[in-house]
């Protein structure tokens, strides 16, 4: 019990002092993960429209592995980009293994899907009550798509928001493609596995109470973002 205390008092001395390597850590990480949240946003919402707008004969097959993918382990995404990256892999000559842009790269593969699933969901809806009149216009696929997108923002940013949520947290593909590496690509997830096995709980659990609170952020705004949605619908 001592041994906790001890832990949790060293954990608020470390964040109220802002202590230096506890911040490269965090800041980090939030590079890495809002970087990603925001090439899979670029790649997911307009897809997730695309796919809501567009009619062809594999759609729902095409809907159906994008729901799978949701679920994609996160260490077979590190050794697929890890395969892809080292030195024998067709990318191997850009040298990006073991370098943020790695993890940036598992990070789109893993929370793409998510956006995708969450933004066509939401624009679907969205898209029955201005079919008809986009139709009528005659507006053409692109500007059904950039309307939708317009629309939606908010739930298409609840989308986002999911994806951040989902990143943030990661540590298989993070550990196997960036390598954990110390004031290069350390962050909170890998930092909190390193510093258990050390026993440095103190640091570990100051890692942990940020983590935690970048989620608690990140779901309040979802919820919020979502009441506001459904509040602007009635």
């Amino acid at each position: 019990m001592e041994k906790i205390w001890e832990g949790l008092t060293q954990a608020a001395m470390l964040i109220v002092g802002f202590d230096p390597d506890l911040m490269e850590i965090t800041l980090l990480s939030l590079r890495v993960t809002i970087t990603a949240t925001l090439i899979a946003s670029a790649i997911g919402l307009p897809l997730g429209a695309w796919l809501v707008v567009n009619r062809f004969r594999f759609r729902r097959v095409v809907i159906a592995i994008i729901n799978a993918l949701m679920g994609l382990p996160p260490v077979v995404v590190g050794l697929f980009v890890y395969v892809l990256l080292s030195r024998s892999g067709p990318f191997g000559v850009l040298g990006l293994l073991f370098t943020p842009t790695a993890m940036i790269i598992a990070q789109v593969i893993i929370i793409t899907p998510i956006i995708v699933s969450i933004s066509h969901q939401a624009i679907r809806e969205l898209w029955a009550d201005y079919h008809d009149l986009l139709i009528s216009l005659n507006a053409t696929r692109r500007q059904r798509i950039a309307t939708l997108i317009m629309d939606g923002r908010r739930a298409l940013l609840t989308a986002s928001l999911a994806g951040f949520g989902r990143a943030i947290g990661e540590v298989g593909a993070i550990m196997i493609v960036g390598g954990n590496i110390d004031h290069a690509t350390r962050v909170l997830t890998t930092a909190i596995a390193l510093e258990t096995g050390k026993g440095e709980f103190g640091m570990a659990l100051a890692l942990g109470f940020i983590l935690i609170g970048l989620a608690i952020i990140v779901n309040l705004g979802v919820h919020m973002l979502s009441r506001t949605e459904r509040g602007s619908r009635w």
